[in-house]
Formats: structure tokens, C-alpha cells, sequence
């Protein structure tokens, strides 16, 4: 064989494999180009697609088993949904396998109640401040420091007040003239100048006069700041100490402001506490205070209660049921509604099979069922289960949404 020969042949056989791939091209082009099926369905009606109901999203040329489910593919007709009564339209067999629940929307009560988070807080109006009501200086500070528990009549400094001294002297000496006008108006001098009674009441005794005072807690509580210090020089009217009562305590609940309106001052409140498990707190709503927080959206609500034994502590966390009475409103199962970010949808069951979409305004939410504020009337049938395949082949359709105006 020459070489010219071989050339001949070489050049021959790519020049019938490019046919081939050519050949070849135009057939999978042809065999690519796939129209939506045109041919009729039964009663002449033109078919423009196939599709798995599980997967409304799906569309196939050709009838034939689903490749998604054990079941046949459905024939999506051209004139559906622009008849006289649009809707999606799913045949008794598919119901079934779609496991569609239809329910009927029907006045009830719905319990008023919710619960929001909160926490335990000192009573702010249950606050002792401890000064001194004379110039002196600190001679002894008890053992004491600040969030230490202490009853009513704890001592806490002993206090050396010079003022007292002069003044105790002055009344003595006013005393022995004998003259009662005199004496009271002395007398009044040493109570202006908080000396209490106890203290005037000896000196009246006993004739001797003495400037220490015993400074002791005028309520139980919790020791919030200490600032007395042995030595120390006291101005007349600095603060010693500060206790915060124990007796009552706050329940301070943060309260969403979309549901500000169920809550009222004096509506009773019950809380569970992680500390207390198994255990029920009631107490009653004294305040909402006025403002909302900027990061959270919520209102502070103001639980008071009694705290026997000082069980309650001050940031132990609770969870609070708030809420106002029971009243009657239009429910539906909560599963039935379709929530989109930017409104609320309900699929109606319009007869024959049909469901078409609603929407609604939705309200309150409790033991499983919604209030419906708005959109719906009672006995109508909604969808609530295999709702959401429904709503997908309503958009796929461009189904118009029942607004909420045009419900009955």
C-alpha cells in the first residue's frame, strides 16, 4: 500500500465521521425539540402537560407512571381554571393519596390566655435608705456587707454624734427651770433633729446625755450598698446604707406589643419557675409601664406578689401566663393556615373537587386552633391537610387569591 493510498484513506475516514457527528447532531436537535403535547384528552379537550400531584412542579411530555410516586401522572388541561367556577381541581383518587382533610370554620371560644418570658425583681416601692441625721463619725460598722439578708432591728454602725450631745444638755438645762412651754419647744428641737423617741425617753431618765446612736435596719431585706466605714466623718444626711425588702417581690414579664391590648392592670397572673418545678404563683398586674423596648418590641408588665419566706430571689427566671377573659371567635385548625411573610391563605373547598385560595387576617393562637379575624365565614370548609400542594398548583395556575373583601 503507498503512502498516497493511505492519505486517501485517512482523509476518507474523518471525513465520514464528521457526517456521522453531524448526522448524528441533527438527530438529537430533532429528537430535543419537544412542543407540549397537543393531543386531546377525553371530550376533545387539549392537554398541555403532565404532572405528579406530590410534585406540582414537575411537568412531563408524556402520560405514564410518576417517577417520584407509585402512581399515574395527571393531564394538566388547557381550560382548566377558566371555567365558571375556577379552582384547583383534584380527582377523588388523588385526594386520597394526598391524604386532603377538609374542615369546617366554626365559632368557639379560644382561651385568652399566652405566656411570655420574665424574671423575679425587687419591689422598687419596698426600698429603706439609712442616713445619718446628724454630723458625727462612724465608731463601729457591724459584720455586714452589701447582698446580705438581714432582718428588721439588725444593727449595722454605731454612731458618735456630737450635735446630739449640745442638744441633749441644752433640753436638760430647759428641763429644771420648770417651765413646760419652754421644755416641749426643747424637746421638739431634739426630734427635729431625728433623734428618735427611745433616745429622748432616756435621756428624760436617766438626766445623763449621751451622743452614740445604734444605727439598726428599719425593714428586712437584702443590704443593696454599705457605706459606712469604722472612722469615717459623717455629714447630716449621708446615706449609710441601702436594704431592699424581701416581703413582696415583681414579676417583670415582656409582653409583645401585638398583644398589648389583652392585658389589663389588675387582671390576675400565674408563673412557673424553673427553680419550682411543679409549682403555680399567682399574683396580680399593678402596672404596663409606658414605654417598649427598641431591640425587643415589647412591653415590661409588673406582676406583684407576696414572697413568704423569701423563696423568690431576684433574677430567677419565669415563665407567665397573661392574658384577659374568654370570648367566642370565628377558629380553624392553626395547620390550615398558610403563612407567607406577608399575608395569611386558607384553600377553600368550592365542591366537585375544586379548592381555591383565600385570604385571611388571623388572630390569636391556642390549643391548636387560629382566630380569624377577617376573610372567612363560619361553615365555610377550608383544607387543613395537603394544603400546601394545593396552594403550589394554585400559583402554578395563576390563580387570583380571594381577596378579603369578597368574603361572605
Amino acid at each position: 500500500m503507498t503512502d498516497a493510498t493511505s492519505a486517501a484513506r485517512w482523509r476518507a475516514g474523518i471525513l465520514t465521521a464528521v457526517l456521522i457527528a453531524g448526522g448524528g447532531g441533527y438527530w438529537l436537535g430533532q429528537s430535543g425539540q419537544s412542543d407540549a403535547p397537543t393531543e386531546a384528552g377525553s371530550g376533545g379537550r387539549k392537554i398541555l402537560y403532565y404532572y405528579d400531584p406530590m410534585f406540582p412542579n414537575q411537568k412531563f411530555d408524556k402520560p405514564g407512571k410518576s417517577p417520584f410516586m407509585d402512581m399515574q401522572l395527571e393531564p394538566k388541561y388547557a381550560d382548566e381554571g377558566s371555567g365558571a367556577a375556577p379552582g384547583v381541581s383534584v380527582d377523588p383518587a388523588a385526594r386520597q393519596s394526598l391524604g386532603i382533610r377538609v374542615v369546617a370554620a366554626e365559632m368557639g371560644s379560644l382561651a385568652a390566655t399566652f405566656d411570655v418570658n420574665g424574671s423575679i425583681d425587687f419591689n422598687q416601692r419596698d426600698v429603706a435608705i439609712v442616713q445619718a441625721r446628724s454630723g458625727g463619725f462612724v465608731e463601729r460598722v457591724y459584720r455586714l456587707a452589701p447582698g446580705d439578708v438581714i432582718g428588721v432591728g439588725t444593727p449595722i454602725a454605731d454612731l458618735q454624734l456630737a450635735e446630739w450631745g449640745s442638744a441633749q444638755t441644752e433640753y436638760l438645762s430647759v428641763k429644771k427651770l420648770g417651765k413646760p412651754d419652754l421644755t416641749a419647744a426643747a424637746r421638739q428641737r431634739l426630734r427635729l433633729m431625728g433623734m428618735p423617741e427611745g433616745v429622748i425617753a432616756e435621756v428624760d431618765r436617766t438626766g445623763r446625755t449621751g451622743g452614740k446612736l445604734t444605727v439598726r435596719a428599719p425593714i428586712g431585706g437584702v443590704v443593696q450598698t454599705l457605706n459606712a466605714r469604722a472612722g469615717v466623718t459623717l455629714a447630716t444626711g449621708q446615706t449609710l446604707t441601702e436594704i431592699s425588702g424581701l416581703g413582696t417581690v415583681w414579676l417583670n414579664a415582656a409582653l409583645p406589643e401585638a398583644q398589648a391590648d389583652l392585658v389589663k392592670i389588675g387582671q390576675r397572673a400565674s408563673a412557673t419557675l424553673t427553680a419550682f418545678p411543679g409549682e403555680i404563683f399567682t399574683g396580680r398586674v399593678i402596672a404596663i409601664l409606658p414605654t417598649a423596648s427598641a431591640e425587643s418590641r415589647t412591653l415590661t408588665v409588673r406582676v406583684e406578689r407576696a414572697n413568704r419566706g423569701g423563696r423568690l430571689r431576684p433574677g430567677m427566671f419565669a415563665v407567665v401566663a397573661l392574658g384577659g377573659d374568654t370570648k367566642p371567635a370565628l377558629l380553624v385548625p392553626s395547620e390550615a393556615v398558610i403563612r407567607t411573610g406577608t399575608r395569611s391563605i386558607v384553600m377553600l373547598e368550592k365542591g366537585d373537587g375544586r379548592y381555591h385560595p383565600a385570604e385571611v387576617v388571623a388572630g390569636r393562637e391556642g390549643g391548636g386552633k387560629t382566630e380569624i379575624l377577617q376573610g372567612l365565614a363560619p361553615g365555610e370548609h377550608v383544607v387543613a391537610s395537603g394544603q400546601f400542594l394545593l396552594d403550589s398548583e394554585a400559583s402554578l395556575t395563576g390563580l387570583t387569591v380571594r381577596p378579603l373583601e369578597a368574603a361572605q
